[in-house]
């Protein structure tokens, strides 16, 4: 553990004290690490500890050293004020000045999973988040939740212009200093479907699902202590950024969200002066002069707000995404190490592992009788459980087995109860394969994987008297491997423009822990009557507000940062591998996945506050992007609101566009048995903007394929001043495949501290 801790201690280097001079006073001391590169002493010292006293007394004449480190890190401790404390960080030779902090235990597992767990001990950014503003559209907002807390909070930031709208379900009173503001959008809703009945969903900012208030409390919820859903991942529950302030934009009601009420969600919030804005929601995919959230995006994007969107749940399916536009952060799904197992026990000794989010009465430790519902229903999809299908006679008193799909999970649980059954078994189809997703259903249940699923079945069929018994569920920790990218989880290649790779990222979005509406049963249905605080649901919603708080703690750290240069630093400072070098699972095929399933990788918010350089893309770049694509004056103005036409002289091409990916479409074999007579070569160039110290990058590249060969030119960038740009070319020489493979690499650029990685795909259609 402890090399893990030196490396994430040292990641911090630089920004530290930038956060405690904002909520400190200039003049109280407290305890400070200073975390040294020994190798950076100075020949005019012959003794390290000569050089950190020396460094010392240049910016106190009073501070001394309390504990000196030579084994875990190089360095000392030493109380300061922040004004002293940020003067030393200046100095050659420091890595990090690191504020001492309390530790607490444990926290609910996500901001662990992401290294966020010690809070601003690894993560300086946390209060100076309190700056920083989170729009949210949604479903709305729950906030009588203690997640919406705003103790410790300074007044509301002077930018803010929003409102707190009030209705008969929603006062003014419901907004704080940690909830902003709160707005609702019903007007193209209700043109559709006729007044709102207020005795059924609520005319106003409050959250009648639960969806809105999980992804807000999931991107900058306050801490909430001994937070759990019937026990289950009890802990802190927090967002990824506790201090920032959340901004509620409701557009989503019981029956729809339509685009009218998001559009106008979108104006006003860019008006109001939120800094990042979360959607979790998405339309089939269009031109983006045809998706209303890529246009709102493109006009946030020019106000420097992030947007920071779902993938979709339609994977594993190719091509399935949702909100691919290169302005907008894409965000896919994968799963924490926390796992909620459930045993299934068969009647012949054999144990299966399932997961559960049922707490009740659990069945009795005898065995009961078991069945499968496709031999007690009276439906030719007997399997699936659907309403009214299972035959009473047939199921009183059992375990039933039901296949997933066509229905919600929970929904097939109340099927079963309501026939008479004592427990409920999920078992996998296929296109599911071992994916696991918690439930909290109403009765004794384990969700099991196609094999699990198959094994039980081939019991049943066999066995002249079935039995099984499901034991009680808990909380697991440390599951391994993970993440692994959900099945769920929609992948690319991007449907509207295959140079542009999707999704960018992946964040945590199975069975994630987090704020829940009273107004709605954990289930979400309506027979439902349990009502919580928190629930755990699962989905590419639940990544995408993970990313809208990490990029908060960004923008906190480098304010100065454009949305492009805090997507480039997420994506670039991911990962796609395992500590054992193992490259990250697919789930939905237990094979590794591939960047069409997981972008850039999965998303590492210590890394990405210094990514040391960036892929910085301007408004120009966007529009040179537009007119790539073949754009018209009138489809540009559509998308960007901006009279602009492509220079006809010029030659514009998707191969420059400065992406922190790289994706290449190839030329297929052509009635040739191999291809390989037919090669191709194209030419991709980018430009790296130093956001660090001075440096220089090497390159290298690490290739899946031998059909492509790919060199980088030049092979090393010299940075000598923070905010330098560099640009380089890379060359891809092809030979032809069948029309449909796919291959992948990834370049990366070192100066031996950041690994600046760019993840290549290459497409033959």
């Amino acid at each position: 553990m402890k090399p893990l801790k030196l490396k994430l201690l040292e990641i911090s280097l630089f920004f530290v004290i930038l956060c405690f001079t904002h909520v400190i006073a200039e003049q109280y001391r407290k305890t400070y690490i200073i975390h040294m590169d020994k190798s950076k002493m100075p020949e005019s010292f012959t003794d390290h500890l000569q050089w950190y006293d020396s460094l010392l007394k240049s910016v106190s004449d009073s501070a001394s050293m309390l504990y000196i480190y030579s084994n875990v890190i190089h360095g000392y401790s030493t109380r300061l004020t922040a004004e002293e404390a940020e003067a030393l960080e200046e100095q050659q030779g420091i890595l990090s000045v690191i504020p001492e902090l309390r530790y607490e235990l444990h926290t609910t597992r996500t901001p662990e999973f992401l290294g966020l767990g010690k809070g601003s001990a690894v993560f300086p950014t946390f209060e100076l988040a309190s700056g920083v503003i989170v729009g949210v559209l949604d479903t709305g907002v729950w906030p009588e939740l203690e997640s919406f807390n705003d103790e410790g909070l300074g007044p509301v930031p002077d930018k803010w212009k929003g409102e707190c709208e009030v209705g008969k379900t929603f006062k003014s009173s419901s907004c704080n200093k940690k909830l902003i503001g709160a707005r609702y959008f019903s007007k193209g809703y209700e043109g559709t479907y006729g007044p709102i009945n207020e005795t059924v969903e609520s005319k106003s900012p409050r959250d009648d699902n639960g969806h809105g208030t999980h992804t807000s409390t999931t991107a900058a919820g306050s801490a909430v202590s001994d937070a759990s859903l019937f026990g289950f991942a009890s802990g802190t529950a927090r967002g990824m950024a506790t201090k920032a302030r959340v901004a509620i934009y409701k557009v989503c009601w019981l029956r729809d969200c339509l685009g009218s009420d998001i559009l106008a969600a979108m104006d006003k919030a860019v008006q109001d002066g939120v800094d990042i804005m979360s959607l979790s929601l998405g339309f089939p995919v269009s031109q983006y002069y045809k998706d209303i959230i890529a246009i709102g995006a493109f006009s946030a994007m020019t106000h420097g707000i992030l947007t920071s969107c779902s993938a979709g749940n339609g994977g594993p399916y190719p091509s399935s995404l949702s909100n691919v536009a290169p302005w907008i952060t894409t965000v896919g799904a994968g799963s924490l190490d926390r796992d909620f197992p459930a045993p299934v026990t068969l009647g012949n000794g054999k144990k299966y592992s399932g997961i559960s989010l049922y707490n009740g009465k659990t069945i009795s430790n005898s065995m009961v009788p078991i069945v499968y519902a496709a031999n007690v229903s009276s439906s030719s999809n007997g399997g699936l459980c659907f309403s009214r299908t299972l035959i009473p006679a047939k199921v009183a008193g059992k375990i039933v087995v039901c296949d997933q799909g066509g229905s919600l999970s929970v929904e097939k649980g109340f099927v079963v109860k309501k026939a008479g059954g004592v427990g409920l078994i999920l078992a996998n189809r296929e296109i599911y394969g071992e994916e696991l997703i918690a439930d909290a259903h109403i009765l004794p249940s384990s969700a099991v994987g196609v094999k699990t699923g198959d094994a039980i079945k081939k019991y049943i069929s066999i066995e002249v008297n079935p039995t099984a018994t499901i034991g009680p569920g808990s909380t697991e920790l440390g599951v391994q491997p993970s993440p692994v990218v959900a099945a769920f989880s929609s992948r690319g290649p991007n449907p509207i423009t295959l140079e542009i790779l999707k999704p960018d990222i992946i964040a945590p979005g199975v069975n994630i822990l987090a704020g829940w509406s009273g107004a709605a049963a954990p289930s979400e249905l309506e027979e439902d009557k349990r009502r919580v605080n928190f629930n755990i649901i699962s989905g590419t919603s639940m990544s995408c507000p993970h990313v809208s708080g990490i990029a908060a703690l960004l923008k906190a750290a480098h304010p100065e940062w454009s949305p492009a240069a805090i997507r480039s630093a997420l994506m670039t400072t991911a990962y796609s591998a395992y500590k054992n070098g193992e490259t990250i699972q697919d789930v939905a095929t237990g094979q590794p996945a591939t960047p069409f399933a997981y972008g850039a990788g999965h998303v590492d918010p210590v890394k990405a506050l210094d990514p040391g350089l960036v892929y910085e893309t301007t408004v120009d770049d966007y529009l040179d992007y537009l007119c790539a694509l073949g754009y018209t004056s009138s489809q540009i103005k559509q998308v960007t609101n901006r009279d602009f036409t492509c220079d006809s002289s010029k030659n514009y091409s998707l191969a420059d566009f400065n992406y922190p990916s790289i994706s290449v479409p190839l030329q297929s074999a052509s009635g040739k048995k191999d291809g390989a007579s037919v090669t191709s070569t194209l030419k991709y160039s980018r430009t790296l903007t130093n956001v660090g110290s001075p440096g220089t990058y090497e390159v290298s590249v690490v290739s899946q394929t031998k059909a492509v060969r790919i060199s980088v030119e030049p092979a090393s960038l010299i940075f000598s001043k923070k905010y330098e740009k560099k640009s380089y070319t890379v060359t891809f020489t092809a030979s032809s495949m069948p029309s449909g493979t796919a291959s992948f690499a990834s370049l990366v650029w070192s100066d031996g501290k950041h690994a600046v990685s760019s993840p290549l795909a290459f497409t033959w259609k």
